[in-house]
């Protein structure tokens, strides 16, 4: 769950964050490389640009083979909805247990992330638009 104790710090390169946060998971690095590279794409709003996935993963403890569970399992492989559901918590659409649980297969997941990524778009119309 939420870490009490960011693994990021200010000093990293986005290379050394990215091997901080994967845990040597190869389907990690690949998304948290994604999330990296299209983040200020798919979330023009956010002021923290290429890095805003990287630290809202950070944010909620999640790291290693958990991105790849929450890419691949809960978001469909796609990351515009990965960062839409992060961004959901972020605006206190989505409640950081419910997250949590789908990203540990609590949940059925299918389906569920549709609501809260026109709720996103409803509250910043730029999002995800390139990239969609």
């Amino acid at each position: 769950m939420n870490s009490t104790k960011s693994r990021l710090e200010l000093t990293d390169t986005p290379m050394n964050a990215i091997i901080k946060m994967a845990e040597g998971n190869p389907g990690a690095i690949r998304v948290l490389m994604e999330l990296f590279h299209e983040g200020a794409e798919i979330d023009p709003d956010s002021f923290m640009g290429s890095i805003t996935g990287m630290r809202s993963l950070d944010s909620l403890g999640i790291y290693g083979h958990r991105i790849w569970g929450f890419y691949k399992d809960v978001s469909g492989e796609d990351v515009t909805t990965m960062m839409g559901l992060m961004r959901a918590h972020q605006l206190g659409f989505l409640r950081e247990s419910e997250l949590i649980r789908a990203i540990d297969g609590e949940r059925k997941s299918e389906g569920w992330a549709a609501g809260y990524l026109t709720q996103v778009r409803e509250r910043l119309p730029r999002f995800g638009r390139l990239a969609a």
